[in-house]
């Protein structure tokens, strides 16, 4: 028992300065968007900058400027030197300046800034279940709000370009010639599929106000031919039978858990034998203790969508079986975040 017991809590924290870590944390994240909104991070994309050259940069006055780069100097986002000149950390460099080409600021600044953290003040509300008639309940409510739809839109089609790239590598769909892409937005990890792949073929269900968002990216991406859109809600819509592949990207961790497993029937219907399904998601360890990011999205999740259900990798194959999948694969998509989970219909 004492050895199971030290398991249990050998990641708990001790201290009182561990605890401030996590309760003052969000005061680190705000000043990274902080960053983001005045564009810091790409006017010193080309070196080091003082504080009134960035001052004069951004347009911001400098007494602010000091204290905002002094408080991302402290979490590691910048570097400031003995001469105090100011300079972008690696991550930063490469991940928040404008200038480079794994730049994923815009997710950051416009869907986890405007929209995912402000639904963090609903979940007091949830955990009670007193939630005001007025509140987002749901991402059917949600995505009702044009402009709240078109925000969220853009930015996570920025986010999910990535991870669209590493699943087309990951997953082989090479004898696919049809894809359903449940949920998929506005289509980044479908271009991603269809660039890899191309005799593949795709159809796309989402929102409406999110499917005329996503035609424009689907034009840019000169794919016209090869996908289209069925406009509505994933759950209540009819899908198109036959389909080689399936694929349901951050969509089971955001919808009700009770319409989980109709979705993993409604995927089993539609696929053709020999079919594949790809669940990429917010996945926990059957322990319970973390990834953290997986924990916290998932939290995050039920901030506005209080019926959400918990997913592990253990639950969900075993749920698949039961619905007569054979479990082809396991394995992270972003590591320490995402699990991709790939389910194959037997022939």
């Amino acid at each position: 028992m004492l050895a199971q017991d030290t398991v249990a809590t050998e990641n708990t924290i001790e201290s009182a300065e561990d605890l401030s870590s996590i309760a003052f944390g969000f005061m680190a994240s705000k000043s990274l968007f902080a960053g983001l909104h005045v564009d810091i991070f790409s006017v010193l994309a080309d070196g080091p900058k003082s504080a009134e050259e960035l001052a004069k940069a951004t347009g911001i006055p400098i007494n602010r400027i000091v204290i905002l780069t002094t408080a991302l100097a402290s979490v590691g986002l910048l570097a400031i030197g003995d001469d105090r000149k100011i300079w972008n950390s690696p991550a930063a460099q490469n991940f928040l300046s404008k200038q480079s080409q794994y730049d994923f600021g815009d997710y950051l600044r416009h869907q986890i800034d405007q929209q995912m953290y402000p639904f963090l003040l609903q979940l007091n509300a949830v955990m009670k279940g007193d939630l005001s008639e007025d509140a987002i309940a749901s991402y059917s409510h949600w995505m009702t709000d044009e402009e709240q739809a078109s925000v969220y839109s853009e930015s996570q089609h920025a986010g999910s370009l990535g991870p669209g790239k590493t699943l087309a590598r990951k997953v082989d769909l090479s004898s696919a010639d049809t894809l359903l892409d449940v949920g998929g937005g506005t289509g980044a990890m479908t271009i991603s599929l269809c660039n890899e792949y191309e005799n593949l073929h795709a159809t796309i269900i989402d929102f409406p106000n999110v499917a005329e968002i996503g035609w424009r990216f689907i034009s840019e991406a000169n794919l016209v031919d090869r996908v289209r859109y069925i406009p509505g809600n994933a759950i209540e819509v009819q899908w198109p039978s036959n389909q080689s592949a399936i694929l349901m990207s951050y969509l089971m961790s955001g919808v009700p858990g009770d319409d989980v497993e109709g979705l993993l029937q409604k995927a089993f219907d539609t696929l053709s034998p020999g079919g594949k399904l790809m669940i990429h998601d917010f996945m926990v360890e059957e322990n319970r203790r973390g990834p953290a990011l997986a924990a916290l999205w998932q939290l995050q999740h039920m901030a506005f969508t209080p019926e959400a259900r918990s997913l592990s990798v253990g639950w969900l194959t075993e749920a698949g079986k039961r619905k007569g999948f054979e479990v082809a694969d396991v394995d992270n998509l972003i590591p320490a975040m995402t699990k991709l989970v790939v389910f194959e219909k037997p022939s």
